[in-house]
């Protein structure tokens, strides 16, 4: 008798076994369109590199596109390994294995690179490099562009090039027409110092939160509005909950491609040089993607039932004089020469003395 219930029981575990790995096998991979068919375990030079954000975004999957290009490019002797999703852990934690060499390279969020480097904050000012044109006028510039990317060379860390996500306003649950409507609103925003300026210069109430407890604390109510971009809202299913967004265009959403200094310096000054070609290639392309790409989500979104808003003329003007006085605050930590050239290349004009 007590060998057939034993028996039964390991039947029965067997069982359930073979159902959960089966369930677990029928689990759609997130990634799997982007698997590379190449067999890359030959190349001499391993480059991992990660991003918190879903390929899905144009700015994001540039990572694969990278990935393709430079292994043709640099005959298979760099195998580019890219980790998006979060896979290898969040942006601050990664940035900190960025410059131990722990991972060599890194597609850092705009928000979140000032954590090492201040002076690349000079992107997230209010209404400074708030367009595509404006975007391409900065990269363009040779100059002004390289000394932003060099920010973070005194940390061990090489600024590469940019790609992006769009053009940062408001999406919310109430629609949002008037300042004082915004003033009601518990906007979430990123971990990031230059956001937190600016939302106290506006007056607003910002809940700082990391990206992943997002969902959770707007079905609840914790928060009523985002600070983001229109594609990522859409793509990342927050217009299911935020039916409205005001088009506030006060920056764009950026990606920093980062690489370890050490790990570049070790490779043969060709293979440097193929490195880099590529990035800026594959970037340059990818900013006309992402103009593109906005403007498809924005149509799916308003299909969907999303209704879009800009403020008045007078009200825009209130919040671009508010947010001046983060320019001022953070003139010192990007450097009043450097920000003042960018602020005239730019067309930027200054309210206060600073």
């Amino acid at each position: 008798m007590l060998r057939r219930m034993m028996t039964t029981l390991l039947v029965t575990g067997l069982a359930l076994m073979l159902l959960t790995s089966a369930a677990w096998a029928e689990k759609p991979n997130p990634l799997a369109k982007w698997k590379s068919n190449v067999d890359m375990s030959s190349a001499k030079y391993v480059m991992k590199v990660s991003n918190v954000s879903h390929p899905i975004i144009e700015g994001v999957g540039v990572g694969y596109r990278i990935r393709d290009a430079l292994w043709e490019r640099s005959n298979g002797q760099i195998a580019l390994q890219f980790f998006p999703l979060s896979q290898l852990g969040g942006e601050v934690e990664v940035l900190n294995m960025l410059q131990a060499g722990a991972v060599q390279g890194m597609m850092c969020s705009s928000v979140a690179v000032t954590n090492l480097a201040p002076r690349m904050g000079i992107v997230n000012l209010p209404f400074l490099i708030n367009s595509f044109d404006k975007l391409d006028k900065f990269v363009n510039n040779v100059a002004l562009f390289q000394y932003f990317l060099d920010g973070m060379l005194h940390q061990g860390v090489m600024g590469a090039d940019i790609s992006g996500y769009g053009n940062y306003g408001w999406a919310s649950t109430i629609p949002i027409q008037t300042i004082a409507d915004a003033k009601k609103v518990k906007f979430r925003i990123a971990e990031a110092a230059v956001n937190k300026s600016l939302y106290e210069a506006w007056g607003f109430h910002p809940v700082v939160m990391p990206w992943p407890d997002v969902p959770i604390s707007l079905k609840q109510g914790v928060i009523t509005g985002l600070d983001h971009t229109p594609m990522v809202c859409n793509i990342t299913k927050k217009f299911e909950v935020c039916k409205n967004f005001t088009q506030i265009n006060y920056a764009q959403g950026l990606f920093i491609h980062l690489i370890n200094k050490a790990w570049f310096d070790s490779l043969p000054a060709g293979l440097q040089q193929t490195l880099l070609d590529v990035i800026h290639e594959e970037c340059a392309k990818t900013r006309e993607l992402t103009r593109q790409q906005e403007d498809i989500e924005i149509a799916k979104a308003k299909e969907a039932g999303v209704t879009f808003f800009k403020l008045s003329d007078e009200e825009y003007e209130k919040l671009r004089v508010q947010g001046d006085a983060v320019h001022k605050e953070w003139t010192g930590q990007i450097g009043a020469d450097y920000l003042k050239k960018v602020q005239d290349f730019l067309g930027y004009e200054r309210i206060l003395d600073y």
